[in-house]
Protein backbone atom coordinates (compact mmCIF):
# COMPACT_ATOMS: atom_id res chain seq x y z
CA UNK A 1 0.00 0.00 0.00
CA UNK A 2 2.82 2.41 0.91
CA UNK A 3 4.69 1.62 -2.29
CA UNK A 4 1.52 2.23 -4.33
CA UNK A 5 1.00 5.61 -2.66
CA UNK A 6 4.59 6.62 -3.36
CA UNK A 7 4.24 5.70 -7.04
CA UNK A 8 0.93 7.57 -7.21
CA UNK A 9 2.52 10.68 -5.70
CA UNK A 10 5.46 10.53 -8.11
CA UNK A 11 3.06 10.10 -11.04
CA UNK A 12 0.92 13.11 -10.10
CA UNK A 13 3.52 15.62 -8.82
CA UNK A 14 4.90 18.18 -11.22
CA UNK A 15 2.41 20.92 -12.11
CA UNK A 16 2.20 22.37 -8.58
CA UNK A 17 5.92 22.26 -7.81
CA UNK A 18 6.94 23.57 -11.25
CA UNK A 19 4.39 26.41 -11.32
CA UNK A 20 5.31 27.64 -7.84
CA UNK A 21 9.06 27.47 -8.44
CA UNK A 22 8.92 29.33 -11.73
CA UNK A 23 7.46 32.08 -9.57
CA UNK A 24 11.04 32.69 -8.38
CA UNK A 25 12.05 33.88 -11.84
CA UNK A 26 14.43 36.70 -12.84
CA UNK A 27 11.87 39.37 -12.05
CA UNK A 28 11.03 37.68 -8.77
CA UNK A 29 14.66 37.30 -7.71
CA UNK A 30 15.27 40.94 -8.62
CA UNK A 31 12.25 42.00 -6.57
CA UNK A 32 13.28 39.92 -3.54
CA UNK A 33 16.88 41.17 -3.84
CA UNK A 34 15.73 44.80 -3.94
CA UNK A 35 13.39 44.18 -1.00
CA UNK A 36 16.26 42.84 1.12
CA UNK A 37 18.88 45.34 -0.02
CA UNK A 38 16.69 48.45 0.29
CA UNK A 39 14.33 47.53 3.15
CA UNK A 40 16.31 45.00 5.18
CA UNK A 41 14.18 42.46 7.02
CA UNK A 42 11.15 44.80 7.22
CA UNK A 43 9.19 43.09 4.42
CA UNK A 44 9.78 39.49 5.50
CA UNK A 45 6.50 39.49 7.45
CA UNK A 46 4.62 39.81 4.15
CA UNK A 47 5.77 36.34 3.06
CA UNK A 48 3.54 34.62 5.64
CA UNK A 49 0.17 35.96 4.40
CA UNK A 50 1.45 35.80 0.82
CA UNK A 51 2.28 32.07 1.21
CA UNK A 52 -1.13 31.32 2.70
CA UNK A 53 -2.87 33.22 -0.10
CA UNK A 54 -0.68 31.54 -2.73
CA UNK A 55 -1.60 28.07 -1.45
CA UNK A 56 -5.31 28.93 -1.53
CA UNK A 57 -5.23 30.44 -5.01
CA UNK A 58 -3.10 27.66 -6.52
CA UNK A 59 -5.25 25.00 -4.91
CA UNK A 60 -8.32 26.55 -6.55
CA UNK A 61 -6.65 26.36 -9.97
CA UNK A 62 -5.65 22.74 -9.41
CA UNK A 63 -9.14 21.82 -8.21
CA UNK A 64 -10.83 23.46 -11.21
CA UNK A 65 -8.47 21.66 -13.59
CA UNK A 66 -9.05 18.28 -11.96
CA UNK A 67 -12.84 18.61 -11.70
CA UNK A 68 -13.68 20.30 -15.03
CA UNK A 69 -10.87 18.93 -17.21
CA UNK A 70 -10.59 22.42 -18.75
CA UNK A 71 -8.13 25.30 -18.54
CA UNK A 72 -8.98 28.58 -16.82
CA UNK A 73 -9.12 30.61 -20.05
CA UNK A 74 -11.44 27.95 -21.50
CA UNK A 75 -13.82 28.35 -18.57
CA UNK A 76 -13.74 32.15 -18.74
CA UNK A 77 -14.62 32.11 -22.45
CA UNK A 78 -17.44 29.61 -21.97
CA UNK A 79 -18.97 31.49 -19.04
CA UNK A 80 -18.28 35.17 -19.81
CA UNK A 81 -18.07 35.34 -23.59
CA UNK A 82 -15.44 36.08 -26.19
CA UNK A 83 -15.42 39.90 -25.71
CA UNK A 84 -14.47 39.77 -22.03
CA UNK A 85 -11.99 37.00 -22.77
CA UNK A 86 -10.35 39.01 -25.57
CA UNK A 87 -9.60 42.07 -23.39
CA UNK A 88 -8.39 39.95 -20.48
CA UNK A 89 -6.11 37.92 -22.76
CA UNK A 90 -4.73 41.10 -24.35
CA UNK A 91 -3.80 42.63 -20.99
CA UNK A 92 -2.25 39.38 -19.78
CA UNK A 93 -0.32 38.99 -23.05
CA UNK A 94 1.26 42.43 -22.63
CA UNK A 95 2.12 41.70 -18.99
CA UNK A 96 3.64 38.32 -19.82
CA UNK A 97 5.62 39.77 -22.71
CA UNK A 98 7.28 42.10 -20.20
CA UNK A 99 7.84 39.14 -17.90
CA UNK A 100 9.46 37.12 -20.72
CA UNK A 101 11.83 39.99 -21.52
CA UNK A 102 12.69 40.06 -17.82
CA UNK A 103 13.60 36.37 -17.87
CA UNK A 104 16.03 36.79 -20.75
CA UNK A 105 17.46 39.86 -19.04
CA UNK A 106 18.12 37.75 -15.96
CA UNK A 107 19.69 34.97 -18.03
CA UNK A 108 21.96 37.45 -19.84
CA UNK A 109 22.96 39.18 -16.58
CA UNK A 110 23.75 35.90 -14.83
CA UNK A 111 25.85 34.59 -17.71
CA UNK A 112 27.78 37.86 -17.89
CA UNK A 113 28.87 37.25 -14.29
CA UNK A 114 30.48 34.05 -15.58
CA UNK A 115 32.10 35.96 -18.47
CA UNK A 116 29.70 35.00 -21.28
CA UNK A 117 28.46 37.80 -23.54
CA UNK A 118 24.69 38.23 -23.88
CA UNK A 119 25.13 38.06 -27.66
CA UNK A 120 26.20 34.44 -27.18
CA UNK A 121 24.15 33.34 -24.15
CA UNK A 122 20.76 34.76 -25.19
CA UNK A 123 20.51 33.14 -28.66
CA UNK A 124 21.75 29.80 -27.28
CA UNK A 125 19.35 29.93 -24.34
CA UNK A 126 16.41 30.94 -26.53
CA UNK A 127 17.05 28.13 -29.00
CA UNK A 128 17.42 25.56 -26.22
CA UNK A 129 14.08 26.31 -24.53
CA UNK A 130 12.32 26.56 -27.92
CA UNK A 131 13.71 23.18 -28.96
CA UNK A 132 12.90 21.63 -25.58
CA UNK A 133 9.18 22.41 -25.79
CA UNK A 134 8.58 22.22 -29.54
CA UNK A 135 10.43 18.93 -30.02
CA UNK A 136 9.69 17.32 -26.64
CA UNK A 137 6.68 15.64 -25.05
CA UNK A 138 4.90 16.79 -21.91
CA UNK A 139 6.57 14.08 -19.81
CA UNK A 140 10.10 14.84 -21.06
CA UNK A 141 9.64 18.58 -20.59
CA UNK A 142 8.24 18.09 -17.08
CA UNK A 143 11.26 15.99 -16.06
CA UNK A 144 13.63 18.77 -17.17
CA UNK A 145 11.57 21.36 -15.29
CA UNK A 146 11.56 19.27 -12.09
CA UNK A 147 15.35 18.94 -12.25
CA UNK A 148 15.60 22.72 -12.64
CA UNK A 149 13.52 23.14 -9.46
CA UNK A 150 16.26 21.50 -7.36
CA UNK A 151 18.73 24.27 -8.24
CA UNK A 152 16.79 26.74 -6.07
CA UNK A 153 18.51 25.22 -3.02
CA UNK A 154 21.48 27.44 -3.96
CA UNK A 155 19.63 30.46 -2.57
CA UNK A 156 19.02 28.76 0.76
CA UNK A 157 22.75 28.03 1.03
CA UNK A 158 23.57 31.65 0.09
CA UNK A 159 21.26 32.86 2.84
CA UNK A 160 23.13 30.87 5.51
CA UNK A 161 26.52 31.93 4.14
CA UNK A 162 25.49 35.58 4.63
CA UNK A 163 25.41 34.99 8.44
CA UNK A 164 22.20 36.94 9.10
CA UNK A 165 20.87 38.15 12.46
CA UNK A 166 18.35 35.38 13.13
CA UNK A 167 16.93 37.10 16.21
CA UNK A 168 16.09 40.25 14.24
CA UNK A 169 14.62 38.10 11.46
CA UNK A 170 12.39 36.24 13.91
CA UNK A 171 11.04 39.50 15.34
CA UNK A 172 10.38 41.15 11.97
CA UNK A 173 8.78 37.99 10.60
CA UNK A 174 5.96 38.19 13.13
CA UNK A 175 5.81 41.97 13.74
CA UNK A 176 4.67 43.74 10.55
CA UNK A 177 6.17 47.11 9.64
CA UNK A 178 3.73 49.15 7.58
CA UNK A 179 4.59 52.27 5.57
CA UNK A 180 2.49 54.32 3.16
CA UNK A 181 5.44 55.73 1.26
CA UNK A 182 5.21 55.07 -2.49
CA UNK A 183 8.49 53.11 -2.73
CA UNK A 184 7.37 50.78 0.09
CA UNK A 185 3.95 50.27 -1.51
CA UNK A 186 5.51 49.61 -4.91
CA UNK A 187 7.80 47.02 -3.35
CA UNK A 188 4.94 45.39 -1.42
CA UNK A 189 2.79 45.15 -4.56
CA UNK A 190 5.83 43.83 -6.42
CA UNK A 191 6.32 41.13 -3.78
CA UNK A 192 2.71 40.04 -4.02
CA UNK A 193 2.66 40.34 -7.80
CA UNK A 194 5.78 38.26 -8.29
CA UNK A 195 4.69 35.62 -5.75
CA UNK A 196 1.05 35.29 -6.83
CA UNK A 197 1.30 36.03 -10.55
CA UNK A 198 -1.77 35.84 -12.84
CA UNK A 199 -0.07 33.60 -15.40
CA UNK A 200 0.51 30.91 -12.72
CA UNK A 201 -3.19 30.14 -12.37
CA UNK A 202 -3.56 29.60 -16.12
CA UNK A 203 -0.43 27.47 -16.47
CA UNK A 204 -1.14 25.26 -13.45
CA UNK A 205 -4.67 24.48 -14.56
CA UNK A 206 -3.60 23.83 -18.16
CA UNK A 207 -0.71 21.58 -17.05
CA UNK A 208 -3.04 19.53 -14.84
CA UNK A 209 -5.48 19.11 -17.73
CA UNK A 210 -2.75 18.11 -20.19
CA UNK A 211 -1.25 15.67 -17.70
CA UNK A 212 -4.68 14.05 -17.35
CA UNK A 213 -4.93 14.21 -13.54
CA UNK A 214 -8.37 12.97 -12.42
CA UNK A 215 -10.59 13.60 -9.39
CA UNK A 216 -9.40 10.40 -7.71
CA UNK A 217 -5.89 11.91 -7.66
CA UNK A 218 -7.06 15.27 -6.28
CA UNK A 219 -5.57 14.84 -2.77
CA UNK A 220 -2.13 14.06 -4.18
CA UNK A 221 -2.39 16.99 -6.59
CA UNK A 222 -3.22 19.26 -3.64
CA UNK A 223 -0.09 18.08 -1.79
CA UNK A 224 1.93 18.86 -4.92
CA UNK A 225 0.55 22.41 -4.87
CA UNK A 226 1.08 22.97 -1.12
CA UNK A 227 4.66 21.69 -1.16
CA UNK A 228 5.51 23.82 -4.19
CA UNK A 229 4.05 26.99 -2.66
CA UNK A 230 5.87 26.56 0.67
CA UNK A 231 9.19 25.77 -0.98
CA UNK A 232 9.05 28.74 -3.35
CA UNK A 233 8.47 31.19 -0.50
CA UNK A 234 11.20 29.59 1.61
CA UNK A 235 13.53 30.38 -1.30
CA UNK A 236 12.15 33.95 -1.46
CA UNK A 237 12.77 34.29 2.29
CA UNK A 238 16.44 33.33 1.94
CA UNK A 239 16.98 35.68 -1.02
CA UNK A 240 15.67 38.60 1.07
CA UNK A 241 17.74 37.45 4.07
CA UNK A 242 20.96 37.14 2.04
CA UNK A 243 20.63 40.66 0.62
CA UNK A 244 19.40 42.22 3.89
CA UNK A 245 22.22 40.70 5.95
CA UNK A 246 24.91 41.94 3.58
CA UNK A 247 23.83 44.78 1.29
CA UNK A 248 21.32 46.54 3.56
CA UNK A 249 23.61 46.31 6.59
CA UNK A 250 26.43 47.91 4.57
CA UNK A 251 24.18 50.54 2.95
CA UNK A 252 24.84 49.20 -0.55
CA UNK A 253 22.17 50.14 -3.11
CA UNK A 254 21.59 47.77 -6.02
CA UNK A 255 19.50 47.93 -9.16
CA UNK A 256 19.41 44.32 -10.36
CA UNK A 257 19.81 40.74 -9.15
CA UNK A 258 23.14 40.78 -11.00
CA UNK A 259 24.27 43.64 -8.75
CA UNK A 260 23.19 41.59 -5.74
CA UNK A 261 25.24 38.58 -6.83
CA UNK A 262 28.36 40.67 -7.49
CA UNK A 263 28.00 42.64 -4.25
CA UNK A 264 27.66 39.47 -2.18
CA UNK A 265 31.21 38.35 -3.01
CA UNK A 266 33.19 40.68 -0.68
CA UNK A 267 30.52 40.47 2.04
CA UNK A 268 29.43 36.82 2.11
CA UNK A 269 32.22 35.20 0.12
CA UNK A 270 32.80 34.34 -3.53
CA UNK A 271 31.05 30.98 -3.20
CA UNK A 272 27.82 32.63 -1.98
CA UNK A 273 27.96 35.07 -4.90
CA UNK A 274 28.50 32.28 -7.43
CA UNK A 275 25.64 30.26 -5.98
CA UNK A 276 23.41 33.33 -6.20
CA UNK A 277 24.41 33.92 -9.84
CA UNK A 278 24.00 30.25 -10.77
CA UNK A 279 20.54 30.25 -9.21
CA UNK A 280 19.65 33.37 -11.20
CA UNK A 281 20.78 31.75 -14.46
CA UNK A 282 18.76 28.61 -13.80
CA UNK A 283 15.66 30.50 -12.67
CA UNK A 284 15.75 32.85 -15.65
CA UNK A 285 16.06 30.18 -18.32
CA UNK A 286 13.53 27.97 -16.52
CA UNK A 287 10.96 30.78 -16.43
CA UNK A 288 11.79 31.94 -19.96
CA UNK A 289 10.39 28.62 -21.17
CA UNK A 290 7.39 28.45 -18.80
CA UNK A 291 6.06 31.98 -19.21
CA UNK A 292 5.67 31.88 -23.02
CA UNK A 293 4.24 28.39 -22.57
CA UNK A 294 1.66 29.62 -20.06
CA UNK A 295 0.75 32.53 -22.34
CA UNK A 296 0.34 30.27 -25.37
CA UNK A 297 -1.83 27.93 -23.28
CA UNK A 298 -4.32 30.51 -22.05
CA UNK A 299 -4.61 32.50 -25.26
CA UNK A 300 -5.29 29.36 -27.31
CA UNK A 301 -7.77 28.12 -24.72
CA UNK A 302 -9.42 31.54 -24.61
CA UNK A 303 -10.06 31.47 -28.35
CA UNK A 304 -10.78 27.76 -28.66
CA UNK A 305 -7.59 26.84 -30.51
CA UNK A 306 -5.70 23.57 -30.11
CA UNK A 307 -2.98 23.72 -27.45
CA UNK A 308 -0.48 21.36 -25.83
CA UNK A 309 3.18 20.35 -25.71
CA UNK A 310 2.28 16.95 -27.13
CA UNK A 311 0.87 18.61 -30.26
CA UNK A 312 2.87 19.39 -33.42
CA UNK A 313 3.05 22.63 -35.40
CA UNK A 314 0.51 21.17 -37.82
CA UNK A 315 -1.89 20.11 -35.04
CA UNK A 316 -1.64 23.31 -32.97
CA UNK A 317 -0.15 26.07 -35.17
CA UNK A 318 -1.42 29.02 -33.08
CA UNK A 319 -0.03 27.49 -29.88
CA UNK A 320 3.41 26.77 -31.35
CA UNK A 321 3.71 30.11 -33.16
CA UNK A 322 2.67 32.05 -30.06
CA UNK A 323 5.28 30.23 -28.01
CA UNK A 324 7.92 30.81 -30.70
CA UNK A 325 7.01 34.48 -31.15
CA UNK A 326 7.20 35.30 -27.45
CA UNK A 327 10.63 33.69 -27.16
CA UNK A 328 11.92 35.54 -30.24
CA UNK A 329 10.60 38.93 -29.05
CA UNK A 330 11.88 38.35 -25.51
CA UNK A 331 15.34 37.35 -26.69
CA UNK A 332 15.72 40.05 -29.35
CA UNK A 333 14.66 42.76 -26.88
CA UNK A 334 17.66 41.93 -24.71
CA UNK A 335 20.04 42.38 -27.62
CA UNK A 336 18.85 45.97 -28.26
CA UNK A 337 21.52 48.40 -26.97
CA UNK A 338 20.54 50.54 -23.94
CA UNK A 339 17.15 48.85 -23.50
CA UNK A 340 15.64 49.82 -20.08
CA UNK A 341 15.81 46.26 -18.78
CA UNK A 342 15.62 47.04 -15.07
CA UNK A 343 12.48 49.12 -15.51
CA UNK A 344 10.89 46.38 -17.63
CA UNK A 345 11.78 43.71 -15.06
CA UNK A 346 10.42 45.54 -12.02
CA UNK A 347 7.34 47.05 -13.68
CA UNK A 348 6.37 43.64 -15.04
CA UNK A 349 6.11 42.42 -11.44
CA UNK A 350 4.01 45.44 -10.44
CA UNK A 351 1.79 44.79 -13.49
CA UNK A 352 1.33 41.24 -12.19
CA UNK A 353 0.09 42.67 -8.91
CA UNK A 354 -2.36 45.01 -10.65
CA UNK A 355 -3.74 42.28 -12.94
CA UNK A 356 -4.12 39.69 -10.18
CA UNK A 357 -7.45 40.96 -8.72
CA UNK A 358 -9.14 40.70 -12.13
CA UNK A 359 -8.06 37.07 -12.52
CA UNK A 360 -9.02 36.23 -8.93
CA UNK A 361 -12.56 37.59 -9.38
CA UNK A 362 -13.13 35.27 -12.35
CA UNK A 363 -11.64 32.32 -10.45
CA UNK A 364 -13.76 32.87 -7.34
CA UNK A 365 -16.96 33.09 -9.35
CA UNK A 366 -16.14 30.02 -11.44
CA UNK A 367 -15.11 27.79 -8.56
CA UNK A 368 -18.27 28.64 -6.63
CA UNK A 369 -20.50 27.63 -9.54
CA UNK A 370 -22.09 24.28 -8.54
CA UNK A 371 -22.93 23.53 -12.20
CA UNK A 372 -19.18 23.48 -12.93
CA UNK A 373 -17.73 22.18 -9.69
CA UNK A 374 -20.48 20.03 -8.16
CA UNK A 375 -19.45 19.21 -4.59
CA UNK A 376 -15.99 20.76 -5.07
CA UNK A 377 -16.94 24.42 -4.67
CA UNK A 378 -15.05 26.61 -2.19
CA UNK A 379 -15.60 26.38 1.53
CA UNK A 380 -16.43 29.56 3.42
CA UNK A 381 -12.83 29.81 4.68
CA UNK A 382 -11.45 29.62 1.14
CA UNK A 383 -13.80 32.35 -0.02
CA UNK A 384 -12.90 34.63 2.89
CA UNK A 385 -9.15 34.29 2.24
CA UNK A 386 -9.28 34.79 -1.53
CA UNK A 387 -11.73 37.70 -1.26
CA UNK A 388 -9.50 39.33 1.37
CA UNK A 389 -6.48 38.80 -0.93
CA UNK A 390 -8.37 40.42 -3.81
CA UNK A 391 -9.50 43.34 -1.65
CA UNK A 392 -5.96 43.89 -0.31
CA UNK A 393 -4.54 43.97 -3.85
CA UNK A 394 -7.16 46.52 -4.94
CA UNK A 395 -6.49 48.73 -1.89
CA UNK A 396 -2.71 48.53 -2.39
CA UNK A 397 -3.04 49.41 -6.07
CA UNK A 398 -5.23 52.44 -5.28
CA UNK A 399 -2.81 53.59 -2.56
CA UNK A 400 0.09 53.19 -4.98
CA UNK A 401 -1.61 55.32 -7.64
CA UNK A 402 -2.54 57.97 -5.06
CA UNK A 403 1.01 58.09 -3.68
CA UNK A 404 2.47 58.49 -7.17
CA UNK A 405 -0.04 61.11 -8.34
CA UNK A 406 -0.27 63.03 -5.05
CA UNK A 407 3.04 62.45 -3.22
CA UNK A 408 2.18 64.61 -0.20
CA UNK A 409 -1.28 63.19 0.42
CA UNK A 410 -0.28 59.97 2.25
Amino acid sequence: MIKRRVFLFLAVIGPGIITANVDNDAGGITTYSLAGAHFGYSLIWALIPITLALIMVQEMSARMGVVTGKGLADLIRENYGIKVTFYLMLLLLLTDLGNTVAEFAGWAAAMEIFGVSKYISVPIGAFFIWWLVVKGSYRSVEKVFLIACTVYFTYIISGFLAHPDWKAIAVQTVVPQISFQSDYLVMLIGLIGTTIAPWMQFYLQSAIVEKGIEIKDYNVSRLDVIFGCIFTDVVAFFIIVACAATLFQNHIRIETAQDAALSLAPLAGKFAAQLFAFGLANASLFAASILPLATAYYICEGFGWEAGINKTFKEAPQFMWLYTGLIVIGAVSILVPNAPLLKIMFLSQVANGIMLPFVLVFMIQLINDPHLMGNYTNSRLFNVIVWVTTAVMIVLTVLLLVSLLFPGLL
